[in-house]
């Protein structure tokens, strides 16, 4: 096994210096991929590059830690997470213009003499590694019992086609279903936009 599938399976199994290292490694990118997508200049008054690539990274782990996704290299990684912030902006822009926002009602943290600076966490500490552990708790409950056992056997890095074989079902199926389960809960829980 790579060093990089390796710590992708330590990544599916929740280490947080694991999960630290795929932040510090991918976020740069991920932040530039979103500011240059983010062209309108009401949208950057309502939300910041910086949440924007927090949602993306959250619903990563949380997705990972799932067994939704399958990387073999650091460049696929990179591609899924690019996608990832992409559609997130995309989201936000819809959103924006959806609920007709107006965006010289919103007030920036500089207006209030805030430094932005002062939320942006650099490193995860207990409490952000906690909080992981209880978004991922809170995913797994809202699992049927079947998307379970489906999530504990891909965190146990079995493939799709060794659990479609188990299942007696196309693998294709089992994942597309495992991935709409996690489609569905991640928007009940507002991780997708």
């Amino acid at each position: 096994m790579t060093p990089f599938l390796e710590l992708f399976e330590r990544v599916r199994s929740g280490d947080p210096q694991a999960a630290e290292q795929i932040v510090l490694a991918y976020e740069p990118e991920i932040r530039r991929t979103i500011r240059v997508r983010m062209t309108d200049s009401q949208l950057r008054r309502i939300v910041d590059s910086c949440d924007l690539c927090q949602s993306v990274m959250a619903a990563f782990f949380v997705r990972a830690a799932a067994g939704q996704f399958d990387v073999e290299s650091p460049r696929d990684l990179l591609n899924l997470l690019v996608t990832m912030a992409r559609n997130r902006v995309t989201d936000w822009v819809r959103h924006d213009r959806a609920s007709r926002r107006d965006g010289r009602r919103d007030v920036s943290l500089e207006a209030n003499d805030l430094s932005a600076r002062e939320f942006i966490e650099r490193n995860p500490g207990p409490p952000s590694i906690a909080a992981n552990r209880d978004l991922l708790e809170r995913v797994r409950t809202r699992l049927s019992h079947d998307e379970q056992r489906l999530m504990e056997w891909r965190a146990e890095g079995r493939q799709w086609t060794e659990i479609g074989a188990e299942l007696k079902e196309h693998p294709a199926a089992v994942r597309m279903r495992f991935t709409r389960a996690l489609d569905r809960i991640t928007s009940e829980m507002g991780l997708e936009g």
